[in-house]
């Protein structure tokens, strides 16, 4: 089994390669456990390099290691279809389709935005359908491509009514996927994300990344700016739970998930004041304190066009997981941050020897 990564270079992506490595195997169209042969890591800009290239895969053959998995590193533009189809052939059967423009760039720069996340994901598309290896493709959208008046809850049925330029171009790509499948190209399968947080590393473009900011930074002892009410409701899920999503969402036979492709993933409904009052639980008054309460309109008006809360009953019965609480999930990004701290450490001894 060939799989293929998009967005391999951004937070979710390289998270989604590590697991797939330590997994070593997928399902097939048939239901059955097989070795991943090759991971080819596909993105704009260079895939972070794995360490380890090789895994004990117990669910086929407990007695036996699998054939060492092939790291294929990739960089390129995913509107490039001869590169695309340079990639895909008839042995890709597994595509986690997760490169995108984020929500405020595409707001800013809408000509990338649309090249990007619409353009991108029909050349992607078309790919699997000249490779013909009826792929499954695990598609990554968006609460963004809900909007206007939304209902308390917002279920599977709720009429998509995207509000910014991301939202519509996710809506979109959500259609495209789709009409392939119905065409029987590709098995396809569309996962909308709740808000990531916490992640680590730096903000990037997307209008969500204060979701992360208020609580990585404070505890990180430095300040940070939460750009919308307190009152304005996010609806998140942890690092953890998004990349078991992704791989059970590929994991699902056509026949579970129905003609209805698109499945509203489960996850914690808070408001922003909710979230820094599970910081101050966990981390202390003195960390929350170093969130800065600074409105931005233009952020506040896309964020609030979101859905934030909704029914996770399909979702459940599909067999994904919320996270229990925002505190273990604060908990969770603390207890991963000291371990990079400490792995960083280590290195930096054995350099210096």
């Amino acid at each position: 089994m060939n799989v293929l990564i998009t967005g391999a270079a951004g937070f979710l992506g390289q998270r989604l390669a590590r697991a797939l490595v330590e997994r070593g195997h997928l399902q097939s169209s048939a239901g059955i456990a097989e070795p991943i042969e090759e991971l080819c890591l596909f993105d704009v800009n260079p895939p972070a390099a794995l360490a380890r290239d090789s895994v004990m895969d117990s669910s086929i053959d407990p007695h036996r290691r699998s054939a060492p998995i092939r790291i294929r590193t990739v960089t390129g533009d995913i509107r490039d279809s001869a590169l695309l189809r340079s990639l895909i052939d008839e042995r890709t059967t597994a595509v986690f389709h997760l490169s995108a423009i984020v929500s405020g760039t595409a707001e800013a720069d809408f000509d990338l935005g649309w090249s990007i996340n619409l353009d991108g994901s029909r050349a992607l598309l078309e790919a699997c359908r000249e490779a013909r290896a009826h792929a499954r493709v695990v598609f990554t959208s968006s609460v963004a491509v809900y909007g206007g008046a939304l209902p308390v809850l917002v279920t599977d049925q709720t009429p998509l009514n995207p509000q910014s330029s991301y939202g519509a171009q996710k809506a979109m790509a959500e259609l495209l996927l789709t009409d392939y499948n119905r065409k029987g190209f590709v098995d396809g399968r569309i996962l909308r994300l709740p808000t990531i947080s916490v992640r680590p590393g730096r903000p990037n473009g997307a209008a969500s990344s204060f979701a992360s900011g208020m609580i990585r930074e404070p505890l990180a002892g430095e300040a940070a700016q939460c750009p919308v009410a307190a009152q304005t409701r996010l609806w998140l899920l942890s690092p953890v739970r998004a990349i078991e999503a992704l791989v059970h969402g590929h994991e699902l036979s056509s026949a579970a998930i129905g003609i209805a492709r698109a499945i509203n993933l489960p996850g914690l409904s808070l408001t922003a004041a909710e979230m820094a009052q599970a910081l101050t639980r966990v981390a202390g008054t003195e960390v929350a304190a170093r969130i800065e309460w600074q409105p931005d309109e233009r952020v506040e008006r896309i964020v609030a066009s979101w859905p934030a809360a909704w029914d996770m009953s399909r979702a459940l019965g599909l067999g994904f997981r919320p996270d229990a609480d925002f505190d273990s999930v604060i908990r969770a990004y603390q207890s991963e941050a000291s371990e990079q701290s400490a792995n960083r450490e280590r290195v930096d001894v054995a350099l210096d020897r």
